[in-house]
């Protein structure tokens, strides 16, 4: 394991990365700045439950529509990951020790919120034995006892230094939706998402199926880190390998200088041709838009994502 820095530190890679400039956006992908009621009403909610979003620690752009909604990505197990990835803003360092009264404070957030579909994501915790699957299994469990209409969609980390057996303890809780994100093509792996292993990611989205069939899983990748079109295609048919249900596909934006640096804007047709190309490989659903997140639209999603599998089989 590498040396961890203390809370709020960087990694020497991260202090020491060369400037990158951030090309201007174009204006397909600009965003409003979130003022509305329901925005701070959210905002308000999330900050009496002490809860850290990653709508906030990644600088989501769509933060502004999905709270003023009362929509919000809780994220779990505190707000510092002991990895350091490229392309991501939350920081890194060694985190404080987990909290068990968490899981009770986002289902009662959840609660609140009225929400009808939840999605619960985390930092990665390499310092725990279990990488944090019985953290994550607790707060399914505490969410489904306060609200147990709601649906669940939990975004893991990979559990790549722990016993395979670990998994196990986050689908025996049942989410409704089992997220995890390659993030990109594995050819960029060693400069985007160092700490992690492609193939063990394909890996444990293929476990999921085995341990529960039923169990739609997903998963997502950006563009315009520098992959080609054939890359983020040959990436489809690894999931579709490991029978994965659905898709999500967005443009990669640059957090801060220091991050990796934004190759190039994806335009509109070419992610509704991603879309096209994805259908035809066999996925349940498919989002594919600029600004395309993991849990923009959750939802909704889900309910397609129920409905696109009951006409499946159906045909079947």
């Amino acid at each position: 394991m590498r040396d961890l820095k203390l809370p709020g530190q960087r990694h020497p890679e991260k202090a020491h990365r060369p400037d990158h400039a951030q090309p201007k956006k174009p204006d397909w992908i600009r965003v409003k700045a979130p003022t509305s009621q329901g925005y701070k009403d959210t905002r308000e909610i999330l900050k009496s439950n002490k809860l850290v979003t990653v709508c906030e620690e990644a600088g989501c752009p769509n933060v502004g529509e999905c709270w003023s909604q009362g929509h919000a990505t809780m994220m779990i197990m505190g707000e510092v990951c002991t990895r350091g990835c490229s392309f991501c803003n939350v920081a890194t360092g060694r985190p404080d020790a987990l909290d068990v009264f968490e899981p009770g404070r986002v289902a009662h957030a959840v609660a609140t919120l009225g929400l009808k579909h939840v999605v619960i994501t985390s930092v990665d915790r390499d310092d725990l034995e279990d990488g944090g699957a019985e953290h994550f299994a607790q707060t399914i469990r505490a969410v489904r006892h306060r609200a147990p209409e709601t649906t669940i969609e939990i975004l893991t980390p990979d559990f790549l230094k722990c016993r395979p057996e670990v998994l196990e303890k986050v689908v025996e809780a049942r989410p409704d939706v089992f997220n995890h994100n390659l993030e990109t093509v594995p050819g960029l792996y060693p400069e985007v998402r160092p700490g992690a292993r492609y193939f063990h990611s394909l890996r444990l989205l293929q476990r999921v199926k085995e341990l529960d069939p039923g169990m739609f899983t997903k998963s997502g990748i950006m563009v315009g880190l520098g992959e080609s079109a054939m890359e983020v295609k040959q990436v489809m048919d690894d999931m579709r390998a490991a029978d994965i249900d659905f898709l999500t596909i967005g443009q990669y934006l640059q957090p801060t200088p220091k991050h990796h640096a934004v190759d190039r804007f994806v335009t509109p047709d070419e992610f509704r041709e991603y879309e096209r190309a994805a259908y035809g490989k066999g996925f349940l659903m498919v989002s594919a838009t600029p600004l395309t997140r993991s849990s923009y639209h959750a939802g909704d999603d889900f309910a397609r994502l129920r409905a696109a599998r009951l006409e499946k089989l159906g045909r079947g």
